[in-house]
């Protein structure tokens, strides 16, 4: 058994938290055998845990927990993912959607999208990757109240362009900097602006939602100084034909969505700045999650 998960980007400025886009570079598992203890065989670096600690298998222990079922089996398997860690690209939330589809295919659970995605968000406290990890295309998703609410759209056609610095930058560390509280005034002006974005990505302007995504009000300008490149890549984007730039998830990848004519202009001009770090090329993942040989 195979089970995929695509990477995800969240945010796209206003949406905090609660709007996320999957974009096409992949974490796979792979069941290889059973074993006399869990054992995963990855490539991702020392920090990384080979056995129950990794996060795939604690994610699997937690659902079974949850749901009051246990395996006899244990597995060796195999983990590989080309999705940068700690880069703002949905690393964590895609080997919490893998660990629930482990556990429901190897326990034979059953569960259904809407079951995977509430107990995808109990573990990572919200919908913006976790959601479109899930389903793929554009997520705009609410876990504010019990129950998860999630609408699922198609953005038109586009190109995403990511810079990856070779930074880590944790989200803990990329939350600290933000405000406990807004003001009531602050927090309808953010508000509007994410209506706005919202009303136009749904609608396919993706003009609109370009021009949105910068006049973010909810947490771009306090991580700014955090990611000292955001300035520059938001300006090359607006002036070479970009729709628009964004902070990708806490950071520190930035993101451009723009039209398939202008990504080799935009990365000439970008790659100009001698930045430490990656540039992807990117399309959105219409899929989602995907297993293949299910055991279901």
């Amino acid at each position: 058994m195979k089970i995929i998960v695509p990477a995800t980007s969240a945010n796209l400025g206003a949406g905090f938290d609660s709007i996320g886009l999957a974009v096409n570079l992949y974490l796979t598992i792979e069941v290889l055998e059973k074993a006399e203890a869990w054992r995963i065989d990855h490539d991702l670096g020392v920090n990384i845990p080979t056995d129950e600690k990794n996060l795939l298998l604690t994610t699997l222990s937690a659902v079974l927990a949850q749901k009051k079922q246990h395996l006899s089996a244990k597995y060796h398997l195999k983990m590989s993912s080309d999705i940068p860690l700690a880069r703002g690209l949905g690393s964590s939330s895609s080997v919490i959607v893998a660990g629930i589809e482990l556990a429901n295919q190897l326990a034979q659970l059953g569960l259904s999208d809407e079951e995977k995605l509430a107990l995808a968000c109990q573990i990572e406290g919200h919908p913006d990757n976790v959601a479109p990890a899930l389903y793929g295309n554009l997520v705009i998703a609410s876990s504010a109240t019990k129950e998860v609410r999630a609408i699922k759209a198609k953005l038109p056609q586009c190109k995403l362009l990511a810079f990856v610095p070779d930074k880590e930058l944790k989200t803990v560390a990329s939350r600290q900097v933000l405000p406990e509280t807004l003001s009531y005034a602050q927090a309808v002006a953010a508000s509007a602006v994410a209506n706005v974005l919202v009303a136009s990505l749904l609608s396919g302007d993706l003009v609109t939602a370009g021009q949105m995504m910068k006049e973010d009000l909810f947490h771009e300008k306090y991580r700014s100084a955090l990611v000292p490149e955001l300035a520059a890549f938001r300006e090359i984007g607006q002036t070479y034909g970009a729709y628009g730039t964004y902070l990708s998830g806490a950071g520190p990848t930035l993101m451009m969505l723009a039209p398939e004519e202008k990504i080799t202009l935009l990365l000439q001009h970008l790659s100009e700045k001698n930045w430490q770090g990656c540039f992807y090329e990117l399309e959105i993942d219409s899929k989602g999650l995907q297993v293949e040989k299910s055991l279901l």
